[in-house]
């Protein structure tokens, strides 16, 4: 239904159901996950134990971040078999780089495979169709690259152009899929696989009261792969999720140490600064005005935050907290994000795809929803959230049936995706109803 409190002229000039031509859109998404899901009530217990950690003080930090993270559930490489395998991992200062790489990447290619071929069942398309791959993971260290992995794992020609960015951390979901972006609308016909795959096995080590950043990172981080299918100009048997109407990148000056991760011989050193959800609030409203000036239309003076959906990459619940309160944002606007979090983590890169999956679920249950309602002339009230299955030994799922929610005769606007390093894509969707 759309919201009665949204200007009839903002609806009239808002983006129309069709694809607008030239331009990609996300065609299918998937996702995958490791072996060991974690539940976060036992993560303190679990973790002293595996690094012989005795402090109480950093018990009891620990205990009280996994509480505020507000995270539920996450997936992880790390397992008491390696553990037992590689017990230097869980010890203080050797040189364990090596170990932790052979174990990461072949973690990523497996992860970054199933999502992948999640990812193609859910659109319908066959692996000849694939014309460039985009890989992102900030967890690999190997030449040739991953993306040549992936490409043959999946059985890819040897012809597709590839491309990976690494080392781009939280941002690098939305980084990939502004260059998928450029590439599909560049190159007619094209069918662009966005693959992004993350593990923190190369950041694990025994807490420290010199570091007890560190201990963030065990409260707040989960594993885990994410694709998507990227084209322009959907064929009929397509059905298109989400178009890529623009995309902006900015750095903030002077912020280049507040996310901070150094490579050494014992593994990532990564540092997350306590400063970085008021960086974000204070420079967030600034930029989302200088995106709304890229779309087309000609709506953007009329349209207000809280008229958009939302896809915001999760960095934790404070950054969410932050955004909301200084772009006026209702509270079930980073639904979504908050839903990601508390199944997943902040799982890096992969997030957005999680995020993006998510609204795409909770709409087809509306829908669904309604449609009921209208069957029965009934009023029904309550709300549903997606949790994705969890226990098998690498799960791999996609949002198929939703891809067919999209026919409609109504029109609707666009909305923001973002990640904690402000880098942000214009969406329009065809299956967004239910969020205005």
């Amino acid at each position: 239904m759309v919201r009665p409190d949204i200007d009839s002229t903002v609806i009239k000039q808002a983006s129309s159901l069709a694809p607008n031509p030239g331009k990609a859109t996300i065609l299918a998404l998937g996702h995958a996950f490791p072996q060991q899901l974690v539940m976060q009530d036992y993560v303190v217990d679990g973790f002293m134990r595996n690094t012989k950690c005795d402090d109480p003080e950093l018990k009891e930090k620990l205990t009280r971040l996994c509480k505020t993270t507000t995270v539920k559930t996450r997936y992880v490489v790390m397992s008491e078999e390696i553990l037992k395998t590689y017990p230097e991992l869980a010890e203080e200062g050797l040189p364990t780089m090596k170990q932790r790489l052979d174990i990461s990447n072949k973690a990523v290619t497996q992860m970054a495979t199933e999502a992948s071929l999640a990812c193609l069942r859910s659109w319908g398309g066959g692996i000849p169709a694939i014309t460039h791959l985009v890989y992102v993971s900030s967890s690999e260290a190997r030449f040739p690259g991953g993306d040549l992995h992936l490409g043959r794992a999946l059985g890819l020609s040897p012809d597709v152009r590839r491309v990976m960015l690494a080392f781009t951390g939280c941002s690098g979901g939305v980084a990939g899929l502004r260059v998928a972006k450029g590439l599909a609308e560049s190159c007619p016909g094209a069918r662009v696989l966005l693959a992004t795959s993350e593990t923190t096995i190369v950041g694990f080590r025994p807490p420290s009261p010199d570091r007890p950043y560190d201990l963030v990172g065990v409260a707040l981080f989960g594993d885990g792969a994410g694709a998507a299918v990227i084209g322009a100009d959907p064929t009929p048997v397509e059905r298109p999720l989400f178009e890529l109407h623009s995309a902006l990148q900015r750095f903030l000056p002077d912020t280049e140490k507040t996310i901070d991760g150094r490579l050494t011989e014992e593994g990532i050193k990564f540092q997350l600064g306590r400063e970085l959800p008021h960086i974000i609030e204070a420079n967030v409203e600034d930029f989302c005005k200088k995106l709304m000036k890229e779309r087309d239309g000609g709506v953007g003076g009329e349209l207000t935050y809280d008229n958009m959906f939302w896809a915001v990459h999760p960095g934790g619940p404070a950054i969410l907290t932050k955004m909301e309160g200084r772009l006026g944002l209702d509270a079930g606007k980073l639904r979504a994000s908050r839903s990601a979090l508390r199944d997943f983590g902040n799982a890096s890169s992969n997030t957005i795809v999680y995020v993006l999956e998510n609204m795409v679920e909770e709409t087809r249950v509306r829908n669904e929803a309604s449609r009921r309602r209208r069957r029965t002339g009934t009023t029904a009230s309550g709300g549903s959230s997606w949790r994705s299955g969890r226990g098998s030994r690498s799960r791999a799922s996609s949002p198929g049936t939703c891809r067919r929610a999209r026919r409609s005769t109504r029109r609707r606007v666009g909305g923001l995706m973002m990640t904690s390093s402000i880098r942000w894509c214009w969406l329009r969707s065809p299956l967004l109803d239910s969020w205005l």
